[in-house]
């Protein structure tokens, strides 16, 4: 078992909680049966319960979320599991930073589990609340911080145009340092991954929440 565990448990849980509970519910709003139908610790198989025993110490709901296909690799899983917890918790982006790179990446997918999650996690941490509607609404935020307009052009660039340029990677060497620039990096590529799971699965907003995008609203590229 991770020996950040414990720590997590205790420092996060109602952070984690909070976004495991926005993910665990795999089924749409319909009669259609979900792809990943959700597991209990009593399924698991031997492979899987330690990855599952290590979830449910930061979970009051569950396995949830991306866990739950996740878990269906559970070797692939432990490892996702650990980037997870380095890319939450540990990274050298501040966390409103990080939190704005994982909410690029959600518009950018129209990820409504994602953005349901981290918009609430993104304006604790300190991003505006205007920042996060424009964004939301499909446009570049014109009321950025200059370390968050680095981060949107960064990021931004860097998933739509597959690269940085020259200026833009100068911008960001003037507020981060070299390990920040591979962890922005890194919490971008894994929130597309992320994204890609949620979408697959088919995972949607808890029951009685309303999603975030709507059809055919602001569905334009940011």
């Amino acid at each position: 078992m991770h020996s950040a565990t414990v720590w997590l448990s205790s420092l996060t849980l109602a952070a984690v909680g909070g976004w495991l509970a926005a993910t665990m519910f795999s089924a749409p709003a319909t009669s259609k049966e979900p792809r990943f139908p959700q597991l209990t610790m009593d399924q698991l198989n031997d492979q899987q319960r330690p990855l599952g025993e290590a979830i449910m110490k930061v979970s009051s709901v569950g396995i949830g979320g991306p866990y739950n296909p996740m878990i269906r690799s559970p070797v692939l899983g432990q490892r996702l599991y650990d980037l997870f917890y380095y890319l939450r918790w540990q990274t050298s982006v501040p966390t409103r930073l990080n939190e704005f790179a994982i909410l690029i990446i959600s518009r950018q997918w129209r990820s409504q589990v994602e953005w349901f999650a981290h918009a609430p996690l993104a304006a604790k941490a300190g991003l505006s609340t205007d920042v996060i509607a424009e964004l939301k609404a499909s446009n570049r935020p014109s009321k950025m911080a200059d370390d968050e307009a680095v981060v949107y052009d960064f990021v931004t660039e860097l998933t739509t145009t597959k690269k940085v340029t020259d200026e833009t990677y100068a911008r960001a060497k003037t507020i981060f340092n070299d390990q920040q620039i591979v962890d922005l990096t890194a919490v971008a590529g894994n929130y597309v991954m992320v994204a890609m799971l949620l979408a697959m699965a088919e995972e949607t907003v808890p029951p009685g929440k309303e999603e975030p995008f709507k059809v055919g609203e602001n569905s334009g590229a940011i």
